[in-house]
């Protein structure tokens, strides 16, 4: 993964959730606050806008993490920055990362966001798609780990939410999609797609 692809990927997260903004916040105004959609749209746009001309993978990541941490609201922004963060600081310095590289950067954000969010898989979070997207790419391709995550974050549907405003209805939470692992689910799509069209 270059910087062209970095930057592709993080177009791409972008254009996602621009997409399906209102489908994140409508999913949120269910179990949470309303507004995961409005938040993530608004705070990409800002990480687009800030975004270094140059710089490796980890420079153009580390920008987008603390544009993520300074600019996007509740609990998505920390998580999202924190994440993006741990990766980039875990493979900074080089221009092209290998899928070992990637593979051991989205791990280094897993560990991020189990300390910041202090969630564990099954807790209906945005882990529900993470950690079977790890899994996938342990063993996979990046397309096997968008598909893993969008299994994850439909499975979510089956949980109950012990972490976050979710939790506070429950089992009334089960039914509904959480709107972090949907998100996620789009980011690793985009990150999938950024890699694909790199090889066409």
């Amino acid at each position: 993964m270059n910087s062209a692809q970095m930057r592709a990927f993080l177009q791409g997260f972008t254009d996602r959730i621009q997409a399906h903004a209102q489908e994140l916040t409508d999913l949120d105004a269910a179990i949470g606050d309303a507004d995961h959609g409005t938040n993530m749209q608004r705070g990409l746009s800002a990480v687009m806008a800030a975004l270094p001309a140059e710089g490796d993978p980890a420079a153009l990541l580390k920008s987008a993490a603390m544009t993520m941490i300074s600019r996007v609201g509740g609990a998505s922004g920390p998580l999202y920055g924190t994440a993006f963060l741990r990766a980039a600081t875990a493979k900074a310095g080089r221009e092209e990362w290998t899928i070992t590289d990637l593979r051991a950067a989205l791990e280094a954000a897993y560990g991020g966001l189990l300390e910041r969010g202090k969630a564990q898989p099954g807790d209906k979070t945005m882990l529900d798609a993470w950690r079977p997207a790890l899994d996938a790419l342990a063993a996979g391709t990046p397309a096997d780990a968008a598909q893993a995550a969008r299994a994850g974050a439909d499975a979510t549907r089956l949980l109950v939410a012990r972490k976050g405003r979710a939790s506070y209805l429950g089992e009334r939470s089960v039914g509904h999609l959480d709107p972090g692992a949907v998100s996620s689910a789009l980011m690793f799509e985009a990150l999938a797609q950024a890699l694909q069209e790199a090889r066409a």
